[in-house]
């Protein structure tokens, strides 16, 4: 039997920790024989490539060694680059891809026509062409909808990772960076308390979350703060008499509320701004600044606005998150071992388990309410842990 050969790509947006996977996955590797290749920016790296073009090459695909990633794990981000590619729905063909018939799909979108090209088989074809036996696909929701349709739908054998500091990657309790991005949190939230007190204001805190609000969460777990979640519409006046009322109470005299990038007010209308993504999401309007004007709005008080979204994601990862990440990368190896398909690194009850690539239509994992949040006074809940995995959540809650 020849030398196995197998591919890694990191996709959507970057957090601590993606350098060690990548780095497990090659000193293991090569431990075992492995060839291992990195695709360059993600899945745009098999969607792009052309073969036959030496630079296209040198653009998207690297060989990994011990010896070119020695150190990556000190820093953060990603050595392979990452992008936010979805070749399922490819709105602008590569120019050498251009003359091929694809399946497309023609759609309306804000009144202009939109057409759409699936290149999934070209994907396969530079995977088959590179000689790559199973591909490891590191990523959030998006990126692993992908790696389940390319599995499911092709056959292609594929090991996934999650990665998000948004947590809420389904059929796991934990993905890679949310501990760095929790501790940035909290750090950047006790750091500037010097300054909202200082001026005795109202500090509103913006983090990630588009869908799940584990961020906001977890961050107000820690700093013993108010917080908006997406899976729940607070009431606006009550917020805001909670957080005038803390302030007042609070020797200091300020107060504090961290709000998820999706949270809304009952009746507030969400903005939203730019093209969609590859997976059709928009940005949003800060949600922050929006709460921040009906405060000022309704009260006398002074506020302070932080948005803390991009920070929380750059640097080096901590100490869980490498050991996470490092793990992952070692159990992708010894799933290929066993020649194991369609499964995802995942930790489930407090441990190390591979569980099946999530079903791309139940969504994101969320918030369950009920259990891990207060929604009369806009707080973490902190009672009836006992017996809970070390992350507070079950991978197979609804």
């Amino acid at each position: 039997m020849g030398t196995r050969r197998i591919g890694i790509l990191t996709g959507g947006g970057d957090v601590p920790g993606l350098n060690s996977v990548i780095k497990g996955v090659v000193y293991r590797g090569s431990d075992l024989g492995f060839e291992i290749i990195g695709i360059r920016r993600g899945w745009e790296g098999l969607t792009s490539l052309n073969v036959d073009d030496p630079g296209s090459r040198t653009r998207y695909i690297v060989p990994l060694t011990r010896e070119n990633t020695r150190a990556i794990d000190r820093t953060g981000g990603t050595v392979l680059h990452t992008s936010r590619t979805n070749p399922s729905r490819m709105r602008c063909l590569p120019s050498h891809l251009r003359a091929e018939d694809f399946p497309k799909a023609d759609s309306i979108h804000d009144g202009k026509p939109i057409t759409t090209w699936d290149v999934t088989r070209q994907v396969k074809k530079n995977l088959n062409v590179l000689g790559l036996e199973f591909l490891i696909a590191i990523g959030g929701d998006d990126t692993l909808s992908y790696a389940a349709h390319l599995n499911r739908e092709s056959g292609t054998n594929i090991v996934a990772i999650p990665k998000t500091m948004d947590n809420d990657v389904r059929n796991t309790e934990y993905c890679i960076g949310f501990s760095t991005a929790i501790t940035r949190a909290m750090d950047a939230v006790n750091r500037q308390r010097s300054t909202v007190g200082s001026h005795e204001r109202i500090g509103i805190f913006r983090v990630f979350g588009r869908d799940a609000g584990y961020t906001a969460l977890y961050t107000a777990y820690v700093t013993s703060t108010r917080c908006a979640i997406p899976e729940y519409e607070f009431d606006l006046e009550k917020m805001i008499d909670l957080l005038v009322t803390d302030k007042r109470n609070n020797i200091s005299n300020y107060s504090l509320v961290i709000l998820s990038e999706g949270a809304q007010w009952k009746g507030y209308q969400v903005h939203y701004y730019g093209a969609e993504d590859a997976y059709g999401h928009r940005k949003r309007m800060s949600v922050a600044e929006a709460f921040d004007a009906e405060l000022r709005q309704r009260t006398t008080e002074e506020t302070m606005v932080s948005d803390l979204t991009y920070d929380l994601r750059s640097g080096e990862a901590d100490f869980l998150d490498k050991m996470v990440a490092s793990t992952f990368g070692n159990m992708a190896l010894e799933c290929i071992l066993q020649d194991k398909t369609g499964m995802m690194t995942a930790i489930v009850n407090g441990c190390f388990e591979l569980m099946p690539i999530p079903d791309p239509l139940l969504g994101p994992r969320r918030v369950d309410v009920a259990s891990m949040y207060n929604t009369e006074r806009f707080r973490p809940n902190y009672a009836n842990k006992l017996g809970l995995p070390i992350f507070l959540t079950l991978a197979r809650e609804p």
